[in-house]
């Protein structure tokens, strides 16, 4: 058995092994002082040679005169820099024309803002609130002072309304040319197929109501899956933002579009004029959905008269093979006839009028849904999407996860719907590419195609 002063021996050199682990390496407080360091090294430099470089006039090439300097920051996701900004005298060929100075650090950093890090603001703030954004750089990042939710917030938005400005003007109409055209062009490679829905986001300014935001999911054969997002009635240019997702994802005139919606008017007026060969699909989820609402009350019927219960329930069943099979022609009066049926009853069951209400809006539902109804079991037996459960994931993924995860959340219909912008490149990634057009030297940053292209 060993002495005391032998186990004491062994438990120092025990706890000296455990701290020379735990100094092993640099800390995080440390690596972000010295990644500070660098950076405020090569930035001081960088803009040496850049306000050197443009020391003389650029059209006599005559030195300019110094009229003095101002202190700028320029915000890193690697520390806020502190720089001196020269002011300088016009040259002398302008003649008085033109601004009095200039300042060629503002022509260098206009945003004074480091593209990389107004990405990472903007991809963070997407997926989270901003202030979880902003706690995430603040403890990753060596960001300084910068980071806080407003911040984030106001560069988030400002991008998005960037985005916004470079979207071309709407139309009501995106069909163009004629017939002829549209058969010479190359052979698609298959049909897109675009599910359509709606959520609800609690508004900030009348917080006792809500307003309507359209999302969805446009799906290619041969391409990425990409999102849309929009708030209805604030959005000026749903077509065109509809349009530019199926253009980017290769879309041609002579091929096949499917919409697969809910049946709302406003979704189906979005979807109209957007190409010659798109076709509106009253999805098959939002059918059955309805339909075993029905079954339920007509179960209910049951506690009260069994053989009518079952009368009912074989004429939904009637009705949805009907629907299920795209005969329209026999589906429509069957609906019909079924709510004459409950309209009759006289029992006393509870719920009796909400069964008519419910019977009587599924009528006219399909009514008003004839157009938009195909042979369904045809096109799932062919393999091809009949439900537009896709967009459901969407409105979960889109809308749920960042605009209504908590109930307090609240927002404006302009504070949502640029957000959206973000949120929807972020999803289907494209919002680097988006920023790497407006900041060419993001295209090669972190870029594993590049690189292994390199090697």
């Amino acid at each position: 058995m060993a002495t005391p002063r032998a186990r004491s021996r062994i438990w120092q050199a025990s706890r000296r092994r455990r701290s020379a682990r735990r100094d092993l390496g640099l800390s995080i407080a440390e690596a972000k002082k010295v990644l500070i360091a660098v950076q405020q090294r090569v930035v001081a430099q960088q803009v040496a040679d850049w306000s050197q470089q443009h020391r003389r006039c650029g059209a006599c090439g005559q030195p300019r005169r110094i009229k003095g300097s101002n202190r700028a920051v320029f915000r890193t996701l690697y520390g806020d820099v502190s720089l001196r900004s020269v002011r300088l005298h016009r040259g002398p060929c302008q003649n008085g024309s033109g601004p009095a100075t200039v300042s060629p650090l503002r022509e260098f950093i206009p945003d004074h803002v480091a593209p990389e890090r107004l990405y990472l603001e903007a991809k963070w703030a997407s997926l989270v609130p901003y202030a979880a954004a902003a706690e995430l750089l603040a403890d990753v990042l060596p960001v300084g002072s910068g980071a806080n939710a407003t911040t984030i917030r106001q560069h988030t938005l400002r991008m998005a309304e960037r985005a916004e400005s470079e979207l071309a003007e709407e139309r009501v109409s995106f069909v163009d040319g004629c017939p002829a055209e549209w058969q010479r062009l190359p052979i698609p490679e298959g049909r897109i197929v675009v599910g359509l829905d709606g959520g609800y986001v609690r508004n900030w300014e009348d917080r006792k109501s809500n307003f309507e935001v359209i999302v969805g999911q446009s799906i290619a054969q041969d391409r990425a899956p990409r999102y849309l997002g929009l708030v209805h009635g604030y959005d000026r240019k749903p077509k065109r933002r509809l349009f530019e997702v199926l253009r980017e994802q290769g879309l041609q005139a002579n091929q096949e579009l499917t919409f697969l919606t809910d049946g709302g008017e406003e979704i189906v007026a979005l979807t109209e004029r957007i190409s010659p060969e798109a076709e509106h699909v009253l999805d098959w989820f939002h059918i059955t959905m309805r339909l075993t609402v029905l079954c339920q009350y007509a179960r209910g019927v049951a506690q009260h008269d069994k053989e009518v219960a079952e009368t009912l329930l074989h004429a939904l069943e009637r009705i949805k093979w009907l629907l299920w099979h795209g005969n329209t022609y026999r589906a429509t009066p069957a609906t019909g006839f079924f709510v004459d049926d409950v309209g009759c009853l006289a029992l006393e069951y509870p719920h009796i009028g909400k069964f008519k209400r419910a019977a009587y809006e599924f009528a006219v539902y399909i009514a008003a849904n004839t157009r938009s109804l195909i042979n369904y079991g045809e096109r799932f037996r062919a393999g091809e999407r009949i439900s537009s459960c896709l967009a459901e994931s969407t409105v979960n993924a889109v809308i749920s996860k960042r605009f209504a995860k908590r109930q307090q959340m609240q927002w404006t219909p302009l504070g949502a719907h640029l957000l959206l912008q973000t949120r929807v490149r972020t999803l289907d990634g494209t919002l680097r590419a988006m920023f790497a057009l407006w900041f060419p030297g993001l295209a090669n940053d972190n870029n594993p195609a590049a690189e292994q292209s390199a090697a």
